[in-house]
This record gives C-alpha cells, structure tokens and sequence, in this order.
C-alpha cells in the first residue's frame, strides 16, 4: 500500500465520511468496469473541486433528485455547501441510492482529497475551523490501535495474495478429485440358467454342479478420478477426466449375469487413461450445448436422470439403481447433448452419441455410419418441488454378427441395449445381429419435504433385427425413495424396489451353422427356445451414506437380484458393499 494513502490517516474519520456519501453510500463488487460510461464518471470527479464546471453545484437544492427527508441529506449539504467537494452528474442528478464501482469511489474520494488539501493551504478558516480539526486530532488517538492493526492485516494479505498468485495451479484451471475404496462380496448360488432356462454359455447338465456355487471372494478395490475444470469466459467449462480403477464387476464367470454389477466397478490394473473430455458452452440465455470427443454418455451430459442416485459415488451401489438404464446410450464414442429452457418450467433436452469407433474411418465405423444413440427428452418442472421427463430413445448397433456364418469381419461390438444391466436378452436380443430399437420412458421425483424424496422411472423398448423381421420387447420399472440429511446434514438414506430389465417377448430363434440336414446355414433353428425372459429379475436395495466430514463419507449398501437372467431356477444373489469416497 502506497506511502500516500498511509499519510492520509490522520484525516481518516473526516474522508472516509466524505467520500462514502460522496460515493452514493454502497458499493459495488470489486470488478471494474471499463466502459465509456464509467470512464466518463471517472474523468468528471477527478475535475471536481479544481474546475469551473457548468456541472458543479452550490446548493444541494440544485439536486433533482435529492430531498430533506433523505436520510445522508444533512451530510450531503455540508459536503456541498461548505466544501464545494461534489459535483453530481451532468443532468444535475446526484443518483444516491445507485451501487457504484470501485473505480467511482476512488475518483470520489481523490477529488474530495484535493479539495481539503487546497482548503487547508489556503488556510481558510471559513472552511476548516479548529473545532474540526481537534474532532479529527480525538478521532486520530482513539482509533490509532485499530488502525495499526489494520495496516498490518492488509500487508500480511498482500503478502499472502503474491503468494498465491506465484504458486497458483493455473488462472483458469481447477483441479477436483475423487477416490473410491471399496469392500465388496456377493453371496448365493452362480447363475446357470438362461431365461428361456437354456443352459448359460459354457455350462451344461454333466458340469452344471461345478457351477451352481457361489464364486466371488471377498473383495478390496479403488478407483480415482481427477477433474481438470477449465474455463474462459465464467460460463463454459473444458473438462478433462483422468481414471484410474481396480474393481472387476460382479458378472460373468462371477455371477452369471450383469444384475449383481456395482455402480462404480470397472476392469483394470490402475492404469491412468482420460476417461472423459467435454466442452460445455452456453449459446445465449437459454440453450447449453456439451460436446464430448470419447466415451459420452447421455446422463454424463446435459440429458437430467431426475434421479437422487445419480452418483457413481455418493449414490446408490447398484449399477441399476443409479437412473433408469435406457439412458445409458450403449454407445460409448464421441457426441453431444443440449439443454434448451423453454420458460420457466420446461426444458428440452436431447443428444447425440456415436460408437467406441467414432475415430475410425473404415468402413461400418465413423462418426455416423457406426452404431449410434439418439436422445430427446421434455422435463417438465409444475413447481420447485416436481420434476418428470419424458424421453425417447432411437439407436443402431451394427451387429457383431454380420453375415450368416457368424462372423464379424468389422469388429463391431456385441449390441449391449441396456448399458450393461438386467439380463444378457435384454441387453442382446437377436445373438449379436444387427438391430435398431425405439425406446420410450418417463422418469420422475417429487420432493415432498426437504429430508423426503420419492420417485421411479419406467422404460419400454420395442427392438427390430435388421436381418429378418424379428422384433422383440424389453421393459424395466423402478420406485424408491431418498431420505436427504438422515440424522445428520449431508447425509442420505435410499431404498429402491424394480424390475431389471427383462425381455417379454422375442421372435427370434438362433440359426443353423455347420451342417444343417433339412436345412440351411443361416436359418432359423425351430429347436432353439427364444431368447426371452420367463421371470421377472426383481431388484431390492437399501444403502445409507454417511457424512463423516465435508470430504470423506461411508456408505455401507447391499441389494438382492431375485430371479437372476429372468430365470426362477436360478438362486437370488445378494450383494454387499462398503464404499468409502474421499473428495477434493
């Protein structure tokens, strides 16, 4: 802090009165403006008190706009009459009760400086009498403690300002994180059965024994997540994701089925990878737009779940427990999603997502002629207290079978419709062929007091081969109920009961490879079952996430699969899990 101001305290009571009225009595935020206007402000009060303005008043009367009974009027007149220190506004205007910037009170408080110090030269005793100048000599001395005090606390921050500005990580870059570790088990009987009650791939009546066991093990795992949030303007934000994960899901040679799959699993030996890379940009006041360039997902995006389980790691432990299914596209590659407000209590939502092969140009792959995922959604919001939405699914997946042989010369992805819940149907319908589906589903919550939130969702999809004429149709519900602040602020009690999702119905049979006596290669099978759930894969949850601190929260979580690949044959699987979260 400059020498000047420090030497202007001893007449610190008397200024800072002057120029706090002077200044239209409150202040603005600390970011200056820099327009003509404000400009123009700045050069008029630096005039005041030195020139002859055709703006300068000698009477507050001459203000248009202040009156007797304005609380600082007394203050005002003494500022105006006795000190000739204010000038006002060019349209004879004093605008007292307008905010101002720290640009005007600096100019406001420097013209009533020049003013005192041309007074106190002249040594006009008409304008500085002693009587003042024992007020401010008092005020000096009893206020000489505080000042001191003040000073020191404004050097230290100085110094601590550098500081931060030294070692900073980035001006427009911020670093946030996320680290999950995790005890988990799941306990019951390995899935063998189909829905159909085939055996599962690999299993058969003379080994079926080895199988129907349970075959997990206790289990530690982690997983770590680094944001690096950019921004330019104030209201965009560059994001860049990295992930590192240790949890191989429940599913498969584990469980027999993806039903039992955590909410945060994921393969991997802790290897580093960006796991997301978006730009989020606003496009006037009411349309957002995120372009994402690798493994987007509908929910990632600008598309709302309504759901108060959304998160991976603070919400619910299940995979499916997190928000309808049907909103993950399936399709993990680049894309984009939008927001647009349509007033006050709509908004349209909607995006597009292409496959993981979005970055290939060869042939079946690319930006739009792979698979590909496109969402529309209406949310309606009737009050604070409210939201449903209403969406409608359309996607492609090429097929990892694409001849009748059976083979998959492109290398497309088996088609996983259900983004890697309920039954192995319902996420491949057809054996890998390529299909397209139409989905529609509502969702919605209702925030009946602050500590009580109820909601579910329900998806339907009517999915067609585009080999054949083959169609079938997949279904899932949910209802669950959120308890925010559970005995203690920023925690959180969720119970959910659904249905997995489940094919109903399926006009597909498997087809005739090798030799076929009677028959053709690439036929349907008329001795194959088709590929449809007979029991509905019932999902019950219960978890509850406590809050040790504003950085670390416990979550002990278990959820039962009855009726595991929509089979009754197969045992319900129960899962546990203890999931604690850092974050930063």
């Amino acid at each position: 802090m400059s020498r000047l101001i420090w030497n202007s305290f001893w007449l610190t009571p008397l200024l800072l009165g002057t120029a706090v009225v002077s200044a239209n009595a409150q202040m603005s935020s600390p970011a200056a403006s820099t327009d003509a206007s404000v400009l123009n402000q700045i050069s008029t009060y630096s005039a005041e008190g030195r020139t002859n303005s055709l703006s300068q008043v000698t009477s507050v009367s001459q203000f248009t706009d202040v009156k007797p009974t304005d609380w600082a009027f007394q203050a005002l007149q003494s500022l105006v009459e006795r000190y000739g220190c204010i000038v006002g506004y060019p349209d004879k205007t004093y605008r007292g009760n307008r905010a101002l910037s720290r640009w005007e009170f600096a100019a406001g408080l420097n013209a009533c400086l020049d003013k005192i110090q041309e007074l106190i030269a002249a040594a006009t005793a008409d304008f500085v009498k002693k009587e003042d100048l024992e007020v401010v000599k008092r005020l000096q001395e009893e206020f000489a403690a505080e000042l001191a005090s003040l000073r020191g606390r404004v050097e230290s921050l100085e110094v601590r300002t550098a500081t931060l500005e030294k070692q900073q990580f980035s001006t427009t870059t911020k670093l946030n994180g996320e680290v999950i570790f995790a005890i988990a088990d799941t306990f019951g009987d390995r899935a063998v059965r189909t829905g159909n009650d085939s055996f599962l791939a690999g299993i058969n009546a003379g080994n079926r024994a080895s199988f129907e066991e349970d075959r997990t093990e206790t289990i530690f795992g982690n997983r770590v997540r680094l944001n690096f949030d950019t921004s330019f303007t104030g209201r965009d934000r560059l994001r860049t994701r990295l992930q590192a994960v240790n949890l191989t899901p429940f599913s498969g040679a584990f469980t027999g089925t993806n039903g039992t799959r955590l909410s945060f699993d994921g393969a991997g030996s802790n290897e580093v990878g960006i796991d997301e890379l978006y730009y989020r940009f606003p496009v006037g006041k009411n349309l957002r737009i995120q372009i994402d360039a690798t493994q987007n997902e509908f929910y990632d995006g600008l598309v709302s779940s309504l759901s108060p389980f959304e998160s991976s790691g603070a919400g619910a432990v299940s995979r499916f427990g997190r928000f309808n299914p049907f909103l993950r596209s399936g399709n993990a590659g680049a894309g984009f999603t939008f927001d647009l407000a349509l007033g006050q209590k709509f908004s349209l939502q909607g995006g597009y997502i292409a496959d993981s092969a979005s970055n290939d140009p060869g042939t079946k792959n690319g930006l739009f002629n792979g698979g590909y995922s496109a969402i529309g959604q209406l949310v309606f919001r009737p009050s604070r207290a409210f939201d449903i939405g209403f969406n409608y699914v359309r996607a492609y997946y090429p097929g990892s079978n694409t001849n009748a042989l059976g083979a998959n010369p492109f290398g497309q992805p088996t088609p996983n419709l259900t983004g890697s819940t309920g039954s192995a149907y319902a996420s491949n319908p057809f054996g890998g062929e390529a299909l397209s589906s139409d989905t529609a589903s509502v969702q919605a919550q209702w925030r009946v007091s602050p500590k009580f939130t109820f909601g579910g969702w329900f998806g339907y999809t009517w999915a067609y081969n585009k080999r054949t004429n083959e169609e079938a149709q997949i279904q899932n519900w949910a209802a669950f109920m959120a308890f925010p602040d559970l005995l203690k602020r920023g925690n959180l009690g969720g119970l959910l009961f659904g249905m997995q999702p489940r094919v109903l119905d399926n006009d597909y049979r498997a087809r005739f490879t090798g030799t076929n006596p009677g028959g053709f290669q690439g036929q349907p099978n008329p001795n194959n079952r088709r590929r449809l759930d007979e029991a509905p894969p019932f999902h019950l949850e219960a978890f509850y996430r406590y809050r040790v601190n504003d950085n670390i929260a416990i979550t002990p979580g278990v959820f039962v699969l009855f009726n595991p690949e929509g089979n009754r044959a197969n045992s319900a699987q129960v899962v546990g899990v203890i999931r604690t979260t850092f974050t930063f």
